[in-house]
């Protein structure tokens, strides 16, 4: 399997080159490892990388480095998420090969707080985690009414 970084390395940088001061692959290869181990905001996301900087450097060049949380906030807002989507998704799906006879499990939930202000409608998602691999493969945002079987694409 090739590095995990490399499914990224041909996303579109969203940045002008005057503001590049972070390696697209150092601020995409951290955010992973962050969430991973359940960072949840950008502030959070900058924690984990100073956390680790050390071990990060064995994986990452990091010329300038640990980006800010606003760094990540910003690279994130201006990135294209379906681009961002398939490259992931991709590489989900080259980790789930190597597991033969995976177990996926398919939840859906209603995300507490979501239901802002006076507002009657919460935010429901749908998610598929594999046992194996212990990696959530995907989540979707659903309609109220939707369920797990109609919410999650199957193909053979």
């Amino acid at each position: 399997m090739q590095p995990p970084i490399s499914y990224f390395t041909e996303l579109t940088d969203p940045r002008v080159d005057r503001s590049k001061v972070h390696l697209m692959e150092d601020i995409i290869f951290i955010t992973i490892a962050a969430v991973i181990c359940g960072a949840g905001t950008w502030n959070d996301i900058e924690d984990y990388g100073k956390a680790k900087e050390s071990w990060l450097r064995h994986y990452l060049k990091l010329p300038n480095g640990i980006p800010s949380h606003d760094t990540f906030n910003r690279f994130f807002s201006a990135l294209d998420p379906d681009e961002f989507e398939r490259a992931f998704l991709s590489w989900i799906k080259d980790i789930s090969k190597l597991t033969d006879g995976d177990i996926v499990s398919i939840d859906g939930k209603t995300l507490c707080g979501s239901r802002a202000g006076n507002s009657k409608r919460a935010v429901h998602i749908v998610s598929a985690w594999s046992k194996a691999n212990q990696l959530s493969l995907g989540q979707i945002k659903v309609d109220e009414k939707s369920n797990e079987i109609t919410a999650i694409p199957w193909s053979h």
